[in-house]
């Protein structure tokens, strides 16, 4: 039975944890799908526990975790069935969307420069796509290796991604390193590879560029796409695409990852809405809205427009639903005075108090301190500048 399975190898458990550290767990079970597809379609992509098991299994021992379980069954030993519910993963979904762009190229050979660990390799590796892999660290291309061992379509290469022969590459792919030793790189010149050096070869071959959504757009060359990605609610990144790998037509993006994926696209950036008074409902958009600077297209889809110059919250009289936002019911409109806001809640019994805030220097665990919040009754407080002045929306989440 289970005894007879191999005993835990600590040393590949800790390449393994490494991996997910970078690209998930989503993104591990991609890895035993290509290895053991009977085990990975049994296993929810993010059952860290099993997925880690499974693989460790088959590195340490060369065999599957099913073919194991098979002999065991064929030695007539019992076994006991396990129902799990399988989910989606969305990271899965835009790792396929991102295969799909280099499998429009045809049969060609992406080089992954600058792999780290062989995270991105990994992706596009068990989603078909033939990848070399190259990393300058020694010991990083080496745990890049171990990762990426059960795919033929994969290699790595240890060398420096800026002496690299790209010509035997029919499309590249960049995730420039950003740290050094623990320290933040704040200059993109001081990034591995370089920034200018990418943008400028991407500018001759067909590229995918993985960037911090934070990147400044003054950064970002002329006739590309630039795409922002919305995971679980937060901003994960930016990718830039160049020549073939790049839409038609389209130079900014946000891309709302869940269960049907949803964009928003615009041919410039589009981030220009006229200003007017709060309406009957109040929006906060996603993150990679604001930063793909599409507000523009946003408020239209909504009937909005912002309550205050520079401040990215949108207001009208009518619900739309919309992925590319949370959505509020304004119930009151206060001023910014701590003992009015007191008062309100303490005269409508809330004691659960959400604040958010735009344009506005607050420290809302703290301000929420000097409230003295008591009651059962909860609502969500948006602090922000309306017209020319600071006010506190009281509002309620619409589910």
């Amino acid at each position: 039975g289970m005894n007879d399975l191999p005993e835990a190898d600590p040393i590949v458990r800790l390449m393994i944890d490494t991996l997910a550290q970078e690209k998930g767990w989503p993104g591990v079970h991609a890895n035993l799908m290509a290895v053991d597809p009977e085990t990975a379609s049994r296993l929810d992509p993010n059952d860290a526990q099993r997925i880690q098991r499974a693989l460790e299994v088959h590195r340490h021992s060369g065999k599957t975790l099913s073919a194991l379980h098979a002999e065991t069954r064929d030695a007539g030993e019992p076994l006991d069935a396990i129902a799990i519910a399988l989910e989606p993963s969305e990271r899965a979904v835009l790792h396929e969307r991102i295969a799909a762009r280099f499998r429009a190229l045809g049969d060609v050979t992406v080089g992954d420069l600058g792999c780290g660990i062989g995270g991105d390799a990994l992706a596009l590796a068990g989603l078909g796509i033939r990848v070399v892999a190259v990393e300058r660290d020694e010991a990083t291309a080496a745990i890049a290796a171990y990762n990426l061992a059960p795919f033929d379509n994969a290699s790595v290469e240890q060398g420096d991604a800026e002496s690299v022969d790209l010509s035997r590459f029919g499309a590249l792919w960049f995730d420039p390193a950003r740290r050094s030793n623990d320290k933040r790189l704040s200059n993109p010149s001081d990034w591995s590879p370089s920034l200018d050096w990418v943008f400028d070869v991407a500018m001759r071959t067909p590229s995918g560029i993985k960037l911090s959504p934070a990147i400044a757009h003054d950064l970002l060359p002329d006739n590309i796409e630039a795409q922002w990605v919305d995971d679980s609610g937060d901003t994960v990144e930016c990718v830039v695409w160049t020549g073939a790998l790049a839409r038609p037509g389209i130079a900014r993006s946000a891309l709302i990852l869940g269960a049907e994926p949803t964009e928003i696209t615009s041919a410039e950036p589009d981030a220009e809405v006229e200003v007017g008074d709060i309406g009957a409902y109040v929006y906060d958009p996603s993150g990679a809205v604001i930063r793909a600077q599409v507000l523009g297209a946003l408020a239209r889809r909504l009937k909005a427009h912002t309550i205050a110059t520079s401040i990215a919250y949108l207001s009208g009289d009518e619900l739309v639903a919309t992925p590319f936002a949370q959505a509020f019911r304004v119930v009151d409109v206060l001023p910014l005075d701590t003992r009015t806001i007191a008062r309100y809640c303490a005269d409508n019994g809330i004691g659960t108090l959400e604040i958010k805030k735009r344009g506005v220097d607050i420290d809302p665990a703290t301000y929420r301190t000097k409230l003295k919040l008591k009651g059962s009754k909860s609502a969500t407080l948006i602090v922000t500048r309306a017209g020319d002045g600071r006010v506190a929306i009281v509002a309620e989440r619409v589910r």
